[in-house]
């Protein structure tokens, strides 16, 4: 039987540990990166946190690994990551991903209002009209 998305999501919540806002703001602020991995017109749309590292989530695997020369020094297996998307979907599969490649301490954050509701500053997006 062929692998579903919802076999995927079962699989990634099972090994990725999902977070409020606050625990994603004391895990920072004691020097976890947090991780933002939408696509860049979702930024535009919607603003960043202030803290967030950006990454889009169809280059992680390329800046995750080390042996590669698009590799992003912010990323490292010594450091936690705290990961978010839109909903927490793209952040759970981009954690599994993330621990198969030996990160170790990985959170799935969820999306941008969960980093909002814990307290969290973002940079509001740019009025496209100014």
């Amino acid at each position: 039987m062929p692998l579903t998305v919802k076999d995927m999501m079962e699989a990634a919540n099972a090994v990725v540990e999902r977070i409020d806002g606050a625990k994603a703001q004391e895990l920072v602020a004691d020097g976890a990166l947090l991780l933002d991995i939408r696509d860049a017109p979702e930024l535009e749309r919607s603003g960043r946190a202030v803290e967030a590292h950006h990454i889009p989530r169809g280059m992680l695997e390329f800046r995750a690994d080390p042996t590669t020369q698009y590799h992003d020094p912010e990323l490292r297996f010594d450091r936690p990551i705290v990961l978010h998307c839109a909903s927490g979907g793209r952040a759970a599969l981009a954690g599994k991903l993330l621990k198969e490649m030996g990160y170790a301490e990985v959170y799935n954050l969820g999306g941008l209002t969960d980093w909002q509701q814990g307290g969290g500053a973002v940079i509001e997006p740019v009025d496209p009209g100014m």
